[in-house]
């Protein structure tokens, strides 16, 4: 008697996505850590897309959309702002990032 049921599969497959995803942001940041203390350049801002790739697949994996991602970073940036964050004070940089999504979207 095989008691197998396909949804199971794609739960564990799931799951083993959610891990390689969660290693694969771990190991950029380490990566990232490296690359910055050789100052490689190239690798740094290679390592960085993919740091932001695997939380939106992440993301994606743990049930939200791409477009909820965004909407929430978007609302931290916001509060960031209003709370006064000191890179904000000191180069406007949260207020960039929040125009360069909202010309995005």
């Amino acid at each position: 008697m095989n008691n197998f049921n396909p949804k199971d599969k794609s739960i564990t497959k799931n799951l083993k996505v959610i891990e390689w995803l969660k290693t694969e942001l771990l190991s950029n940041v380490s990566s990232l850590f490296k690359s910055m203390v050789k100052n490689q350049e190239e690798k740094i801002l290679t390592i960085l897309a993919n740091i932001v790739m695997a939380a939106y697949l992440l993301a994606k994996r743990l049930g939200y959309s791409f477009q909820q991602l965004n909407r929430r970073l978007e609302e931290r940036l916001e509060d960031n702002i209003h709370a006064e964050h000191q890179i904000e004070n000191w180069y406007g940089e949260l207020s960039q990032l929040l125009e360069h999504f909202k010309k995005r979207n």
